[in-house]
């Protein structure tokens, strides 16, 4: 456990932004640091330049919470054009094969969908920033030398089929961090032996966050520009608001703050807690040590 202290008007929060089509999530990063002129920014679950929607930025020493921003369902809104198949498996990439689509009624792409719901396994695309030795592995594809990245196993907790002119299909899907819908295009494509290529992508929510209350970046520095850009800056527990709260009086918070167990009032339902001063700000994530009944600290936020 690692004490982190910040002056009281140092920035701690998230913000929901709304990631144009184009640019990359590290892209999306720097102009967020330069608009808010803030340097200590993370972000959690990367989008492709292709990808639009839900970009989740932890700013300050919310950056400690990023795993739990990850954790959360991803629902999409995916179009997936069949015949063509890319290096990239998506729509930035170089076509490799094209095909003739099948004759394809509703009822055939809903069967083929169905195929790809639960648990699976699926192949990563080989244009990726998942590294090999240390590497991306889209530089060492982009080198023309072969990528060989291992099977991963995913959960799609749902496919809805929105709309189908062929060749071009739009779903919905809602999976599991660190799904690529990419590959899901790709293997589509090859069960319904034509081939095909995510043609765009926009990702509607990630865990409760949703595209609706997001935030563009020209809205951001519209805001910024009358010092008025922290009206979008979410509390830093709302990554975090599946943990017990844990509220504490002024001489507990002191106690914690210094790195030290705090007695709990009462046995908690879950070990893992979010611990709160007097004042209502999150000052640290702890655990529920029920030998000793008291509060642990992981994470602390806050040094008065």
């Amino acid at each position: 456990m690692r004490e982190e202290g910040y002056a009281r008007a140092m920035v701690f929060g998230l913000l929901n932004i709304n990631k144009p089509a184009g640019r990359s999530s590290r892209w999306v990063v720097n102009a967020v640091s330069r608009i808010t002129g803030v340097d200590k920014i993370g972000h959690a679950g990367t989008l492709d330049p292709l990808a639009t929607g839900v970009l989740l930025m932890a700013l300050g020493p919310a950056t400690r919470l990023v795993e739990y921003l990850q954790a959360g369902t991803k629902l999409y809104q995916a179009s997936i054009h069949l015949g063509v198949n890319t290096s990239t498996y998506d729509a930035e990439g170089d076509v490799l094969a094209t095909a003739p689509v099948p004759d394809l009624a509703l009822g055939d792409l809903q069967h083929a969908l169905a195929r790809f719901v639960g648990e699976i396994e699926q192949q990563p695309p080989a244009f990726s920033a998942l590294k090999i030795a240390g590497v991306a592995a889209y530089r060492k594809a982009r080198r023309g030398q072969t990528v060989e990245l291992p099977m991963r196993r995913v959960h799609i907790e749902q496919i809805e089929l929105l709309s189908w002119q062929s060749p071009v299909l739009t779903i919905r899907v809602a999976c599991s961090p660190g799904t690529y819908i990419r590959s899901l295009a790709f293997d589509l494509g090859q069960a319904l032996g034509c081939g095909a290529h995510l043609a765009s992508l926009v990702r509607q929510a990630s865990g409760h966050f949703r595209l609706e209350d997001s935030v563009d970046l020209e809205t951001l520095a519209a805001a910024a520009q009358v010092g008025d850009w922290q009206r979008y800056l979410l509390p830093p527990d709302q990554a975090v608001l599946e943990l017990t709260p844990v509220y504490l009086d002024a001489g507990r918070t002191q106690v914690l703050l210094h790195g030290n167990p705090v007695t709990a009032p009462a046995r908690p339902a879950t070990s893992a807690g979010r611990a709160y001063d007097p004042d209502g700000r999150l000052i640290a994530l702890v655990t529920y040590d029920a030998a000793q009944e008291v509060w642990q600290p992981d994470k602390v936020f806050v040094a008065d």
